[in-house]
């Protein structure tokens, strides 16, 4: 059991609120930080192009595959599951894994799997292969986060794991278009091509200036990560971001129908829509990096709060093209919640860091399942496009209460867990 707090102003972290790592985080950044952290972020602009892009080249690998866009549209699932499966297992397999061969290996997977995307000449394999190429996702960013976070001090860590991150975010500015237009020009083979050849460079870029050696523990093990999941603190930050994160997919989901049906925009408009969304999500990340260093836990509420009252005014909004794009860019910013909430599960998941880590990925994309389902519901009843807004302000509001029983429940239990940024 904790002992009791002292009656001091300021209180020290009780030692079940420090992460193991966290007792041989440098008191500076090391010179090589700078560099390992951007090849880690490499390899989150290689997920986020393939994951984003594949859902605008469904359409054409339809036609290519011979399939409905409907059953095309299970392909897009295959890779959800196999980043919920993927994510736990890992963590589980490769826990006394080196994290640097890990992230090498995991990078490999990645590559090979989207090469077998290009070539596959049936939907079955297809199915297949996008499976495998979800298996790495949350392993990835899991392990790629821990690794970025000993690399700095304690008190730059969520900032660290903000510029893992920003590599995901600015592909939804750069990669996506580049992919689609690939797409388009060459093939919907040569996006699936472009995403293997930048997992191939990130792992180039992984083996050259990522440091030997860089853990794991010497006490970790299968057991112990699997631990994890017995936490109530780790169970109760995954359940955070499974909840409220749905309402940011639930929009991203309709409102390319919202701009063609009520704001009656031009379909040549649609993709500037969605930049917008990128440069929402990198301003978003960053700054709740730099929020998170110094206050994580009004950092997470403040930005479930923003969410709440930004997603109520979609319908309000719709009908004016200006307006609405500057609701996406905002929105777009509530996507930074994973950042926060990956560094808490780094303090409360205790031994179990990389389940806890990886994991943290599975359950975003639980969300990305349940917003836009939860959406297709209203809609199918006859709502317009827009009820993804109150379905958002629902899963936030959720959010909200899930994470405030998580903060009661670490007080009642004197782990004083967030906020220690010094």
């Amino acid at each position: 059991m904790s002992e009791p707090a002292p009656a001091a102003p300021i209180r020290p972290a009780s030692p079940a609120s420090v992460p193991p790592d966290a007792a041989a985080a440098p008191t500076k950044a090391p010179a090589r930080a700078g560099i390992v952290i951007l090849a880690l972020a490499l390899g989150g602009f290689t997920i986020g192009t393939t994951e984003f892009s594949a859902m605008s080249l469904v359409p054409y690998f339809s036609v290519g595959l011979g399939i409905s866009e409907a059953t095309a549209a299970h392909v897009i699932s295959a890779y959800a599951l196999g980043v919920v499966v993927g994510a736990p297992l890992i963590a589980v397999l490769a826990a006394r894994v080196d994290r640097r061969m890990l992230l090498v290996a995991l990078m490999s997977l990645y590559g090979i799997a989207n090469l077998i995307s290009a070539v596959t000449p049936t939907y079955e394999l297809m199915l297949i292969a996008r499976f495998a190429a979800g298996l790495p996702h949350g392993a990835y960013f899991g392990v790629a986060s821990l690794m970025a976070a000993s690399l700095v001090p304690r008190n730059r860590r969520t900032t660290a794991v903000a510029r893992i991150m920003i590599g995901l975010t600015i592909a939804t500015i750069v990669g996506v278009p580049l992919n689609v237009v690939l797409g388009q020009g060459i093939g919907w083979r040569a996006g699936f091509v472009l995403s293997a050849a930048l997992a191939f460079v990130t792992v180039a870029a992984i083996w050259v200036f990522a440091q030997r050696g860089t853990g794991p523990r010497s006490t970790a093990s299968p057991l112990r990560e699997l631990a994890a999941l017995g936490n109530r603190q780790v169970l109760l930050a995954l359940l955070t971001g499974a909840v409220a994160f749905g309402g940011f997919f639930a929009i991203y989901t309709y409102v390319a129908s919202t701009l063609l049906t009520i704001t009656r925009v031009a379909p040549g408009m649609v993709p500037w829509y969605f930049l917008l969304f990128g440069v929402g999500m990198t301003i978003g990340t960053m700054l709740a990096g730099w929020a998170a260093d110094r206050a994580q836990t009004p950092t997470i509420f403040g930005i479930m709060v923003f969410a709440v009252v930004l997603y109520g005014s979609f319908g309000l909004v719709a009908e004016s093209p200006a307006l609405l794009a500057v609701f996406v860019t905002l929105v777009g910013m509530t996507g930074c919640l994973s950042t926060p909430v990956q560094a808490r599960l780094m303090d409360v998941a205790g031994e179990a860091q990389t389940m806890a880590a990886a994991m943290n990925h599975a359950a975003f994309n639980v969300a990305n399942a349940a917003g836009p389902w939860v959406a297709s519901i209203f809609i199918a009843a006859g709502y317009p496009f827009t009820v993804a807004g109150w379905v958002g302000v629902a899963m936030a509001l959720a959010g909200m209460v899930v994470f405030a029983l998580a903060v009661l429940d670490e007080k009642r239990r004197g782990l004083f867990i967030a906020d220690q940024a010094s």
